[in-house]
């Protein structure tokens, strides 16, 4: 679909972004001071995955060469968020190799990381400057791609109505269990509830485990992330809600740094788990297949994503399984 120059650029990327550059050291420092839940630790995990799983030469070439080439160039807006570092780089990548142009609106809270690598990109690249363009307020452009919260979805449906358009809501991943799960994959598991500090939407915010499910080892595990409650705005969000489940008198599991609690809702607060019961773990993919349009990815360790998986998305885990090289290729 795209020119080989385009490919070559991007894999390039990706090999820089797991380099020892001073460069980008600097920038991921600057980055967390400006927004402290940008962490080093979670900034270079961003940047890693992103190296391996979107930048790879093979498996980038070979997702390029699955679509056919869009019939024209065309503009296309990009609204991204800003809740984990470089969390709208997938929706560029798919823009560049589909042939248009990306009119970006940055998150204010993603600006240090992402004007790096668009920094470097052009140096590589310069003829990508007509290609990647910065805005404050998106005109004159095609079709648009904007990730928000539920509120701000309802304005991008009204607002972009007349264009074709990709708006993604608020979504969080579940995980089912069984108590059948090894001490490892309870830890990885931990690592799908915990990475990004829960605030991705592919963060597990709620399990289903049985009737008689025993919790201790859960949060022996979970307790193998404590490092997280170092963070300030993490603590001051455990405290807070630590109180109002204590003021609220209700049922809890707490350790170090998490809290685990019944709830039939899927958004969890911040250092907060929701577990449901289930009597038939049919009854829990029930569930799971009627509230699929709030949900992002499903752990489980068998029909769907392994442990230790939420957070390490493919070329085609698409957000919201909308294909969005398809829709772009179709424009």
């Amino acid at each position: 679909m795209q020119d080989s120059r385009t490919l070559e650029v991007l894999t390039q990327l990706g090999q820089y972004l797991v380099s020892d550059s001073e460069k980008l050291l600097a920038t991921a420092q600057q980055a967390e001071r400006l927004n402290p839940w940008f962490t080093q630790k979670n900034i270079r995990q961003s940047l890693t995955a992103i190296a391996e799983q979107y930048l790879n030469s093979e498996q980038l070439a070979a997702w390029a060469a699955s679509y056919p080439p869009a019939s024209s160039t065309k503009t296309i807006g990009l609204i991204l968020a800003g809740n984990i570092p470089l969390v709208g780089f997938h929706d560029l990548l798919a823009v560049l190799v589909s042939g248009h142009r990306a009119l970006i609106r940055l998150s204010s809270k993603d600006e240090v990381l992402f004007n790096h690598i668009l920094e470097q990109l052009f140096t590589w690249e310069p003829s990508l400057k007509e290609r990647i363009v910065l805005t404050e307020r998106l005109k004159d452009f095609d079709a648009v791609i904007a990730t928000g919260s539920n509120n701000s979805a309802r304005y991008f449906d009204y607002y972009f109505s007349k264009y074709p358009n990709i708006i993604r809501k608020n979504r969080n991943g579940v995980a089912v269990l069984t108590g059948t799960e090894s001490p490892e994959q309870l830890q990885l598991l931990s690592k799908d509830v915990l990475d990004y500090f829960g605030l991705g939407c592919r963060n597990v915010s709620k399990i289903f485990v049985p009737e008689d499910y025993a919790f201790e080892p859960l949060m022996e595990a979970l307790d193998g992330q404590k490092e997280v409650i170092q963070n300030n705005k993490y603590k001051n969000n455990f405290d807070y809600n630590l109180t109002l489940l204590l003021l609220n008198k209700i049922p809890h599991y707490v350790n170090e740094c998490m809290m685990v609690t019944e709830s039939e809702s899927l958004h969890a607060r911040i250092a907060t788990l929701h577990y449901q019961k289930y009597t038939s773990v049919e009854e829990a993919y029930a569930w799971i297949k009627a509230e699929r349009d709030h949900i992002q990815c499903v752990v489980d360790g068998m029909q769907h994503l392994a442990f230790g998986g939420s957070q390490r998305p493919g070329l085609k885990d698409y957000a919201d399984n909308v294909d969005t090289l398809a829709f772009l290729s179709n424009l």
